[in-house]
């Protein structure tokens, strides 16, 4: 899965002010005011979005995270909290057969990308050609895995959860990954998460 660390608009104070009509530093200022990063990421997003009229949910989490950093605020574990971002996708297939599409080499090598080098057990890794790395840290068959991933240029060690969620013919595939460090970050692996998991989709309902 190659990655295009890019992100979807210019994060700057001129293209925050002409998106929203106030600065970066103007919308930190305002937020500051309302309470500061002690209310929390989720009450401090509602406000911008419901008082604020921001309707585009992209400079709202943009705004938010930016002040998180600008402020120092840090996660419990004393790290920085990043962006968060979660690619889904529902797949006409069970959970165990779109689990078993990320099981081996084999099977990752048709969507996700090439010549992998999996071992699917704890403490294991996942390796390709593209670059991408990760340890494996929890793995329940058919139903979820737990990675960090560690792909050269991210600015921290990532966690990924994925999840096979549904019953029967009809599964629901959701990656969840938290603690990227910037909105090039954020935009660039949701992107081609999104992607990877359409040919996931499509290798599997087309077999």
């Amino acid at each position: 899965m190659k990655v295009e660390r890019k992100s979807d608009h210019a994060v700057s104070e001129a293209s925050c002010k002409e998106a929203t009509g106030k600065s970066l530093s103007d919308w930190f200022k305002a937020l500051d005011k309302h309470g500061g990063v002690a209310l929390g990421r989720r009450t401090l997003s509602v406000w911008m979005r419901d008082d604020q009229k921001i309707a585009d949910a992209w400079w709202v989490t943009t705004i938010v995270n930016e002040y998180e950093i600008a402020r120092g605020d840090l996660a419990k574990d004393g790290k920085p909290k990043g962006y968060s971002i979660c690619p889904t996708k529902s797949i006409k297939a069970s959970p165990q057969k779109c689990f078993e599409a990320f099981a081996t080499a084999k099977a990752l090598d048709r969507w996700f990308g090439p010549k992998h080098d999996l071992k699917l057990i704890e403490g294991g890794h996942w390796r390709n050609a593209d670059g991408n790395r990760a340890t494996i840290k929890k793995v329940t068959t058919g139903k979820s895995m737990r990675l960090v991933a560690e792909d050269e240029g991210l600015t921290l060690p990532t966690p990924v959860d994925i999840k096979f969620d549904g019953a029967g013919a009809k599964c629901t595939v959701m990656v969840s990954i938290d603690r990227l460090q910037t909105r090039a970050e954020a935009d660039g692996y949701r992107r081609a998460w999104s992607e990877a998991l359409d040919r996931l989709k499509a290798d599997i309902e087309g077999r």
